[in-house]
């Protein structure tokens, strides 16, 4: 969906996106965006096998480059983690340990808690292909498992950074309702708006035979106002339908609207004057 507003606040707080030995510059880049989206902005990178800088991983990020300008490089995973105070682990794997395990709505909130108290807080992301070892996952305070199909865990860097990012985004709502725009206000149609509509359609009906036979009328139009008066319709939807069956009422797909024929059609038809003579003489016989 395009989105990207740059007249609009930017979020941009929120954990740590720590990601251990990354693969692709693209994966980076896809991340960025993904956490850019959701009002992340802080990215730290242990390793990336590709090296850093990264125009693909620039790319990739559609724009989110203050993410990809403020991502910070080191060389271990340790030194990344040295000023956090509460950082998760994510895996799809179950894990030998104690530590505990938590789904995302729950880690998202607990990050929010903590980051509200002003403790650094982040999340690690392990290597495309085999994740997070044993001995990373180990660094962690917790566990964050996601709830997949068991037969096919596996998700990308970018989708599960995403995932995380939507959560941690939802606890900052006031409510689970929010969203970011509503529709517009549609004024209800007034009881006069219904009756030219049901008199629209049942005299376009009614030209055409379809109260038939003529004893079953009555019964016939009290559905068909049942029906039309169901989905509560806005005066702006009346008028849409309205415009509609006028449309059918005047044209048909031989002479549709716009063409020659249908123009004409719509002329009153004027006999030749030399037709209106021979009239008026007989006439006068």
């Amino acid at each position: 969906m395009a989105g990207t507003n740059s007249e609009r606040p930017l979020l941009a707080e929120g954990p740590a996106i720590i990601l251990v030995s990354p693969q692709l510059g693209e994966n980076i880049g896809m991340v960025a965006r993904a956490m850019a989206n959701f009002g992340l902005a802080e990215l730290r990178i242990v390793n990336p096998r590709d090296g850093w800088p990264s125009e693909s991983a620039r790319s990739a990020a559609s724009r989110a480059d203050h993410v990809i300008d403020g991502a910070q490089i080191f060389s271990s995973l340790e030194e990344a983690l040295a000023d956090i105070n509460f950082v998760y682990a994510t895996t799809a794997r179950d894990r030998d340990g104690f530590k505990p395990v938590r789904g995302p709505e729950v880690a998202a909130a607990t990050l929010r808690t903590r980051f509200r108290e002003g403790q650094k807080v982040g999340i690690m992301f392990g290597r495309e292909r085999t994740g997070l070892t044993n001995e990373e996952v180990a660094l962690a305070d917790e566990i964050v498992t996601f709830p997949v199909n068991p037969a096919f865990a596996s998700l990308n860097l970018a989708q599960a950074v995403l995932l995380m990012s939507y959560e941690w985004l939802k606890t900052g709502l006031a409510s689970a309702e929010d969203t970011p725009f509503q529709a517009k206000p549609m004024p209800p149609a007034t009881k006069s708006d219904l009756q030219g509509l049901f008199d629209h359609v049942e005299e376009a009906l009614d030209g055409r035979g379809y109260f038939r036979p003529a004893a079953k009328k009555p019964k016939l139009v009290e559905n068909l106002r049942t029906v039309l008066t169901r989905p509560g319709f806005t005066a702006s939807e009346i008028q849409v339908i309205r415009g509609v069956i006028s449309c059918l009422d005047k044209f048909t797909r031989d002479n549709p609207r716009g063409s020659a024929d249908a123009n004409r059609a719509r002329k009153p038809k004027v006999k030749p004057r030399a037709e209106r003579v021979k009239h008026s003489e007989t006439t006068e016989d």
